[in-house]
């Protein structure tokens, strides 16, 4: 078995890691008294609940530049995986927001009495996959929240469900939320030129299915189940609603690149100022 090699913009990045924040990281991924939710309400995906948090709030502070001040949204919180680490980082307000409703009772009835300012609401967008019966559609929809509210926006694996009109109206509502100067960090595939090499090769997984779409789907009986965006479509996409890369990509290995350290891309956008 291949041994995975640090890419050199990771490995600075661990040099330069603040100590507090790899042992803030480690003690959630062993903190037993943070809750779980039970099995039955594990939609968001496998691996250990408390790890998973942990490793994403190091990527949303070491490479998204999240701190302890910013007040965040969550859009696809779930059943809390991001929200449990944040309640022990940041200072300020959270508001979750997701489109399956056990999900966020669970979260409001075990989140929020011990955190009253991280708040959980939910949004009945229909998605195929995750909530079919939506009375909302998603290429149309509003997030209840003000206009310039947010530091930080969080979606984790959110774009890689959505579809062309969906992730339109996301990226313009995001747009519209974010304080000038505010982030987003995304976790998605991105279809680049070695991501395509990857998937015409059979090595990439999900095996999504190779063309010269901007939208590509691993199974187009169930098209909400893995979507991957062409790079250059999603990057315009956001910028036109004054979202621009804040960094490089930290690319996944979900494409077949070796050397990378996580799954999905991970990509991080900036609201210019004055927008």
């Amino acid at each position: 078995m291949n041994a995975i090699v640090p890419t050199p913009q990771l490995a600075v990045l661990r040099r330069q890691t603040d100590p507090r924040l790899e042992w803030l990281c480690a003690h959630i991924a062993r903190n037993r008294f943070l809750p779980v939710p039970p099995p039955e309400l594990h939609f968001i995906g496998d691996g250990d609940f408390r790890a998973i948090g942990a490793e994403f709030l190091r990527h949303f502070v070491r490479l998204g530049g999240l701190r302890p001040h910013h007040r965040v949204l969550e859009i696809g919180c779930g059943v809390g995986r991001m929200a449990l680490p944040l309640t022990q980082y940041i200072e300020c307000a959270y508001d979750g927001i997701d489109i399956v409703l056990d999900g966020i009772r669970w979260c409001a009835d075990t989140i929020t009495p011990a955190f009253p300012e991280f708040r959980f609401h939910h949004l009945d967008v229909a998605n195929g996959l995750y909530n079919p019966g939506g009375r909302l559609e998603g290429g149309t929809v509003s997030l209840p929240f003000g206009t310039g509210t947010y530091d930080f926006v969080i979606l984790t694996s959110v774009v890689t469900h959505l579809r062309i009109a969906d992730t339109k109206r996301y990226a313009a509502e995001i747009g519209r939320l974010l304080k000038p100067g505010g982030r987003c960090f995304l976790s998605l595939f991105l279809a680049d030129e070695t991501a395509r090499t990857g998937i015409a090769a059979g090595s990439a997984r999900p095996a999504f299915k190779v063309g010269p779409d901007v939208e590509l789907l691993a199974d187009p009986d169930h098209p909400n189940a893995a979507v991957a965006y062409d790079e250059a479509f999603l990057l315009d996409l956001f910028a036109a609603h004054g979202l621009r890369p804040a960094r490089q990509v930290a690319y996944g290995h979900w494409s077949g690149r070796r050397e990378a350290e996580n799954f999905q891309d991970l990509l991080v956008l900036e609201k210019g100022i004055g927008r």
